[in-house]
């Protein structure tokens, strides 16, 4: 989700230096960004002028050093692994101004396990954005006990300058969004598992019947199932609940390479699109 949270705040007037330590990714993060302003000014969001404006505040590194050196905001996306973020959270403690504030935008993992040991876990919160970042509307500012109220007030009002609204949540697995989201997700797909309904017919139930922008399946597809897979483990350690136990289907899905629309393939067929 890089790209996207980079893309809403190079169009918000904000310096954004993108990282990551593959350049391919790198490359298909610009791509997506540019093909993103486009699609803005194809739809008479955004004019020329501002688009290569919004671009011209756009850098990339491999470094973090190279690119959090004098940030005043830093929000990580990299994969839902605690040990691989409260590795980048210790190596960013010693590169960033000691007022920098430090995100995730991590969907289920608790932030105090994250800030567990850091030198200023106070200036340590979850900032979770939603796919894609440049539609959806809501940003979830996730606090843990040690999180400074100077902090949140830095987070909403960064959330408000990308033009989200925020609500605050606590540091509860799941917090809110992805224990609600997955509980639903994960029955979705048990219904498929069980023949109840095709995964369209299904979602146009979520869609036409509750107004859902996005069926449960669909986001699947889009979130990517091995995501959601390791949200769903996540979450049926930290509650002991059953809703939360990953279905027989996702993780077969997963164990074959049908991962959803970065795959091409998932509950939906995604080769044709771009």
């Amino acid at each position: 989700m890089g790209h996207g949270i980079a893309q809403v705040a190079i169009q918000s007037g904000l310096e954004v230096r993108l990282c990551d330590a593959q350049p391919l990714v790198l490359d298909r993060a610009l791509q997506q960004i540019r093909s993103g302003l486009d699609r803005s000014v194809e739809k008479g969001r955004l004019d020329a002028a501002r688009r290569e404006a919004a671009l011209g505040r756009l850098a990339t590194a491999r470094d973090p050093r190279e690119a959090a050196h004098d940030a005043d905001l830093v929000i990580e996306a990299i994969p839902e692994r605690l040990e691989l973020k409260q590795a980048l959270f210790a190596s960013l403690e010693e590169i960033v101004p000691a007022s920098c504030l430090l995100a995730s935008n991590t969907s289920s993992l608790r932030i105090a396990s994250i800030a567990a040991g850091r030198r200023r876990p106070e200036r340590i919160l979850g900032m979770h954005f939603f796919n894609p970042v440049p539609v959806m509307a809501l940003l979830e500012i996730v606090v843990h006990a040690g999180t400074a109220p100077e902090s949140l007030q830095q987070a909403r009002e960064a959330g408000a300058r990308l033009g989200k609204t925020c609500i605050v949540v606590q540091d509860s697995p799941g917090f809110a969004s992805s224990r609600l989201g997955i509980a639903l997700g994960l029955e979705a797909i048990r219904m498929v598992e069980q023949g109840v309904a095709s995964p369209q017919d299904i979602d146009t139930a979520m869609e036409l019947g509750y107004r859902h922008p996005m069926g449960p399946l669909r986001l699947t597809d889009v979130v990517g199932l091995d995501v959601r897979l390791a949200i769903a483990e996540s979450l049926h350690r930290e509650l002991g609940s059953e809703a939360f136990r990953p279905p027989r289907l996702l993780v077969e899905m997963v164990r074959e390479g049908r991962l959803g629309k970065k795959s091409g393939r998932g509950f939906y067929d995604w080769s044709g699109s771009s």
